[in-house]
């Protein structure tokens, strides 16, 4: 049974991450909780303590789009599991958590006591999904491009994914436009794609899952 170790958690939302803390406190005594609520943060406490059990991660932060923060968080946390946390929890986004390879989807809606047990699941190497979320072949295929991208290109797809334009992405990411151009070049081509639209298009079932398109 895992007693001890330390769980970094992200969330935005400070009485969810007081209540996931009293709550993981109150079923491990000795586990450390470190709560941030951007990835940035997250990021910050990777490098400061490493050896985390466990992340739960929420699916929508303030400096992160659909999953792109998991995608970020996979480069620094390496085979830590990373369990996606959130209220929306459209059958889009679960089957698209499991196909990026998250140990786990919680709903915020579940009573504290459940999503404890949950995370003991989790902390003994199990995973935690819904039953009956259908096939994943093709976000499996996808998963496996966007893995193939460095932190860098992984933040200025997630730009890309916004619609935002190379100069804006330049000036947000303190790049030159020449290298947004070598990194969107790059990027089409792990992503097996020819141009922008081709690439947000593809992305879509991660930075925007809920988003089914017409």
């Amino acid at each position: 049974m895992v007693r001890e170790g330390r769980i970094l958690l992200a969330d935005d939302h400070p009485l969810v991450r007081e209540g996931l803390q009293i709550a993981i406190r109150a079923r491990f005594p000795g586990m450390i909780v470190d709560a941030v609520d951007s990835i940035e943060a997250a990021e910050t406490a990777v490098r400061a303590h490493k050896a985390y059990r466990l992340m739960l991660l929420d699916y929508r932060l303030p400096d992160s789009d659909g999953f792109s923060g998991f995608f970020r968080m996979q480069h620094v946390l390496g085979t830590t599991p990373i369990a996606i946390i959130s209220a929306h929890d459209e059958k889009a986004i679960v089957t698209a958590a499991r196909a990026i390879g998250a140990a786990g989807f919680l709903s915020k809606t579940q009573p504290l006591d459940e999503l404890a047990r949950s995370i003991e699941t989790l902390l003994n190497g199990k995973i935690v999904f819904p039953a009956n979320l259908g096939t994943t072949g093709d976000l499996t295929k996808l998963k496996e491009r966007i893995e193939s991208l460095t932190t860098a290109q992984m933040r200025v797809l997630s730009a890309l994914a916004r619609g935002h334009l190379n100069k804006q992405i330049a000036g947000d990411l303190d790049l030159s436009e020449a290298t947004i151009k070598a990194h969107l070049t790059a990027i089409f081509r792990k992503l097996e794609v020819n141009n922008r639209l081709q690439a947000m298009l593809a992305v879509r079932a991660f930075f925007n899952p809920e988003d089914k398109g017409t």
